[in-house]
């Protein structure tokens, strides 16, 4: 049993630090601040493979992705990682649907980041909500299309994941 659970924490160390490279080295900006965010990629792939215990692989991906680039702890981003991760990771692992999957992964992040991450920001930094509302629907776009890229490539990479499942 110790052995498993060392390598679980191993392979979303690993991820933490792909998410990470991943979502530094490629932006593609796309309206005041927010851009693609690639490290969702391992992201969606890490929920895949390990279930609900990737969520860790977003909010720390996303908590020193956020501190090595602009020097801030998104809160909101946290939070909405959290579920995001929660909802996806329980979802891949409980449901052999394909489309389940695609309908939770749009599902979650429009939750985490539609609703969630607003809601924190709104509050947190007092920003009308007719501000925030369209600039988090653009990211909840971005951010879902490399999430789905990542589930992807868990369903391309299955054989391996089952050999290596912790």
């Amino acid at each position: 049993m110790k052995m498993k659970n060392t390598k679980m924490i191993a392979y979303l160390g690993i991820s933490i630090a792909l998410y990470i490279v991943l979502g530094m080295s490629v932006k593609i900006p796309l309206i005041g601040h927010i851009g693609t965010d690639l490290g969702y990629i391992i992201f969606g792939f890490a929920c895949f493979a390990f279930g609900w215990p990737a969520a860790i692989v977003g909010i720390i991906g996303c908590m020193f992705e956020s501190l090595l680039v602009s020097g801030w702890i998104p809160i909101g981003w946290m939070v909405g990682q959290a579920i995001i991760g929660l909802m996806c990771g329980y979802f891949y692992k409980h449901s052999k649907n394909k489309a389940v999957h695609i309908f939770i992964t749009i599902i979650a992040i429009f939750i985490g980041v539609g609703v969630i991450k607003t809601g924190i920001e709104c509050v947190l930094y007092q920003i009308p909500i007719l501000v925030k509302l369209p600039k988090n629907i653009i990211a909840f776009i971005a951010d879902t299309i490399p999430m789905l890229i990542g589930l992807w490539l868990g369903y391309n990479y299955k054989t391996v994941i089952v050999k290596e499942q912790v």
